[in-house]
């Protein structure tokens, strides 16, 4: 079922593709100032004679018209980069933008659709539909996919299909099992107020660090004592501000976290649980608290139909051993905003190679990729559509 013409394309480009991946390697942009990779993408679509619509701020939605009525088949890479100093400083194509970075591997995932994008208008009057191809600004700030569905991404698209380079997983290795992928993602933030005072006089004060490390310390039951032990979810505090002076006792405190699960009724409880904790530590102590908690991205949870097709695609394109199962992260995604819409999925590309120095954590410094797993993830774009149209 895979198309053999797609599969030869894709190699030809091979070497197109990573010279792609290098240049926006090299120039990153941060969420919602992908100005110019925005127009490298336009100027692309542009010779391949594929009709786009620029998006605001940044971000492009192209449609590759088939030759034959069907359905459409939207396909989603990332582009946006994230505030890391690169530190791979040997490579000939590292960061030229101080302090930023391609750190999770969004400049992979812009390359790899543009060259599936090149393949896919080769065969388009044999399609039987049409692909939408979207080029999403603002995944790492959470925002951009829904920015692009409020500008018309995914209106009259039957399925969407979206790619992750992988440093975790192997070299040519592909995941995408039915059902959680990536967990929902929330922020809160706690503020406590006490009485300040000199650090002498305790007795005269209302302590908020201690009201605040109180809150730290106990805020962790709500995982390990509330919530059902057969439903992931972490609660992390990252941020603590508390107190301006070593003698002084801090009136103030402000404590920031986040919240990954993939249950609804979980998150529900632990958005409750959070605000019950703060307020009950707080009259303990005489202090008050105000809870701000908003919910950020969905879980990424993957339908079944989409996820066995792009298993079939996998054994099809790449063989049997290429199918891999990689357990849910707790990690965020904003893919998960055309899946409110549409049903669809999202593939992890394992791209981690020890002698290439490739299985450093997303969002560190050294992160980079195993460029042989670039033709893997623009074949799988492409040769998904192409599978999904013709079902």
């Amino acid at each position: 079922m895979i198309n053999q013409k797609i599969k030869e394309a894709i190699q030809n480009y091979s070497e197109e593709l990573t010279a792609l991946r290098r240049k926006l390697h090299s120039e990153p942009e941060l969420s919602w100032e992908e100005e110019n990779t925005t127009a490298f993408v336009c100027e692309y679509l542009e010779e391949l004679g594929i009709p786009y619509q620029r998006t605001m701020p940044t971000g492009v939605i192209a449609t590759i018209q088939g030759g034959k009525p069907g359905k459409t088949v939207a396909l989603r890479g990332d582009m946006d980069a994230l505030s890391v100093e690169e530190l791979n400083k040997d490579l000939p194509y590292a960061s030229k933008e101080e302090g930023k970075m391609h750190a999770c591997g969004h400049d992979a995932h812009t390359a790899m659709l543009l060259i599936a994008a090149k393949a896919l208008v080769e065969q388009k009057e044999d399609l039987l539909g049409n692909v939408r191809l979207l080029f999403q600004p603002a995944e790492e700030v959470a925002e951009g996919a829904k920015a692009l569905v409020k500008q018309g991404a995914v209106d009259g698209v039957d399925n969407v299909f979206g790619i992750h380079i992988w440093s975790q997983m192997p070299t040519g290795k592909v995941s995408c099992p039915a059902g959680p992928s990536f967990a929902s993602a929330d922020l809160f933030k706690v503020t406590f107020k006490g009485r300040g005072g000199h650090g002498a006089m305790p007795h005269d004060c209302i302590d908020a660090a201690i009201v605040a490390s109180s809150f730290v310390m106990n805020v962790q039951s709500i995982v390990s004592r509330t919530i059902d032990a057969q439903k992931p979810a972490v609660v992390t505090v990252g941020k603590m501000v508390v107190g301006t002076r070593f003698n002084v006792i801090a009136e103030n405190a402000v404590i920031e976290g986040t919240v990954r699960c993939f249950d609804p009724d979980t998150r529900d409880q632990i958005e409750k649980q959070i605000q019950q904790y703060a307020e009950h530590v707080a009259a303990i102590y005489g202090a008050t608290a105000h809870v701000d908690y908003t919910r950020g991205t969905q879980a990424v949870i993957n339908d079944e139909y989409s996820a066995n097709l792009v298993q079939r695609v996998v054994k099809e394109a790449f063989g049997e051993n290429a199918v891999y199962f990689e357990k849910p992260t707790m990690g965020g995604e904003d893919f998960s905003e055309y899946l409110e819409t549409v049903p669809g999925c999202f593939a992890l590309v394992g791209s981690g190679n020890p002698d290439k120095d490739t299985e450093w954590a997303h969002h560190h410094g050294k992160f980079n990729i195993d460029e042989d797993a670039l033709t893997t993830g623009a074949e799988l774009y492409a040769q998904y559509a192409w599978y999904y149209l013709n079902q």
